[in-house]
């Protein structure tokens, strides 16, 4: 038998809301499963990705992480990653400065045992990328095998990734897939596997009402999946249907029925009623012991004059777009870290480059040309190489993004999703922060690099 714990999505420096002990929370909540690891006497810890918010966390978490990695450490536990969408880099990932520190191992295709189960990694893969993978891992000899992997897999919500085919393309027979990337905790089984997510250690956002944990798995006769739950920073949602003649008072007034100690407050306002000032309920809420308080009002304004105007989505006339000019794979890679929700505006420019030199240094010269062969003449098909996209293109379409009210609470490069009901989430003020507080987080003076750590 080999109990493991499972988490993921812990995302270590998300200054939240711009608030330090936001940021300060999300630390401590790793901290919080490591204890819960020494004091289980787990095999091991399996974590699905997405330790960092950021490709570069400040000093301060990192220093944080190496601590709680050393009390592991200290207690014979090891800690098995991948790598997620938050945390990628070009020329190093953390984990593997951990690993060469000898707080962690890096899964991958290759099995590492502990006990009976052999564990196998999959970082996170862009959607465009994923019709080139070989599922292919090494043997093993072990009673049990786990895939740790890191993306948006069915049959959960939002998803964009085939579990089906992963399984069924894979030469190893994996008795579970312990996942990262949806921050809703969910079970499944796909062709007599399980397929789970331990979700989020930390609200993210405002759409995650349900209190957040991690997964504790058993390896026996079967796979036993028990959840667990963290005590994290209190969530007061507070929602309010006006009536007509009904405003601010009201609001307050529900707000009095609740403990608003130290807890981050989400306001709905729904209805009718008079008008109600967001800021002035936010005041309220703070004085009242809260630490932060948000209030959104969904309350359709009515206008004397009845105009009839439509949009079309900008997404589906790229894609069309993109139809027709039939572009390469780098290209549409190019495309893809452009307009993703996932992906920070003040990381856009790094993300192409790192995409692109990849690219260049695997040999793949033909993904850097359209697959439509070139007019006779032009200079592409004289062999000169065309200038590069201005910083200009590449912040264009997620710089229009940020001065709209945010992204969906559950993060995915399938753009289609922003079409499903999770719309209503995308207008939460909190998630227009984690676009914003990145930018903010990258420019502090205590920040790390790879580098500065060789």
């Amino acid at each position: 038998m080999t109990r493991v714990i499972h988490t993921g999505d812990t995302h270590i420096g998300y200054r939240q809301y711009h608030s330090s002990v936001r940021r300060r929370d999300f630390l401590e909540a790793f901290e919080a499963v490591v204890s819960d690891a020494i004091e289980s006497d787990v095999a091991a810890v399996v974590h699905a990705g997405d330790l960092f918010h950021d490709r570069r966390p400040d000093l301060p978490d990192l220093l944080g992480t190496l601590s709680a990695l050393r009390r592991l450490d200290d207690a014979g536990i090891p800690f098995l990653a991948i790598v997620g969408n938050h945390e990628s880099t070009r020329h190093g990932q953390w984990i593997d400065l951990f690993e060469r520190l000898g707080l962690a191992t890096r899964l991958d295709d290759a099995p590492t045992v502990v006990g009976d189960v052999a564990f196998y990694g999959l970082d996170h893969v862009p959607a465009s990328r994923r019709d080139d993978l070989e599922y292919a891992f090494d043997p093993h000899q072990a009673d049990h095998a786990a895939l740790v992997a890191h993306g948006l897999f069915e049959p959960f919500a939002h998803a964009d990734w085939d579990t089906e085919t992963v399984l069924a393309e894979s030469d190893v027979d994996f008795d579970a897939l312990l996942l990262g990337d949806n921050h809703e905790p969910g079970q499944a089984t796909v062709r007599d596997t399980w397929v789970t997510y331990p979700g989020s250690t930390e609200r993210a956002s405002a759409s995650e009402r349900e209190g957040r944990g991690y997964n504790l798995i058993t390896f026996a006769d079967d796979v036993d999946i028990r959840r667990r739950a963290l005590e994290t920073r209190p969530f007061v949602f507070v929602d309010v249907e006006l009536r007509d003649g009904e405003g601010a008072p009201r609001v307050r007034e529900q707000l009095r029925q609740h403990d608003l100690t130290d807890a981050v407050v989400i306001v709905e306002v729904t209805g009718s009623g008079e008008p109600v000032t967001p800021a002035a309920i936010e005041e309220a809420a703070v004085e009242d012991g809260a630490l932060i308080a948000r209030v959104t009002d969904r309350r359709e304004i009515d206008d004397e004059a009845d105009v009839d105007v439509s949009f079309a989505d900008p997404d589906d006339a790229v894609r069309e777009r993109l139809a027709d000019l039939d572009p390469s794979p780098a290209a549409m890679d190019v495309d893809e870290a452009v307009r993703s929700e996932t992906i920070a505006d003040s990381a856009v420019r790094s993300t192409v480059t790192d995409r692109i030199e990849e690219r260049l240094e695997d040999g793949d010269l033909t993904a850097a040309t359209s697959s439509a062969a070139p007019p006779e003449g032009t200079e592409a098909a004289a062999g000169t190489t065309p200038e590069p996209a201005t910083d200009a293109a590449a912040d264009g379409p997620n710089a229009a993004d940020a001065s709209g009210d945010g992204h969906a609470s559950v993060e995915t490069d399938d753009q289609d999703s922003m079409e499903t009901d999770d719309q209503a989430s995308m207008e939460t003020d909190d998630q227009a922060s984690m676009e914003t507080d990145d930018q903010a987080s990258m420019e502090t003076d205590d920040q790390a690099s790879m580098e500065e750590f060789r």
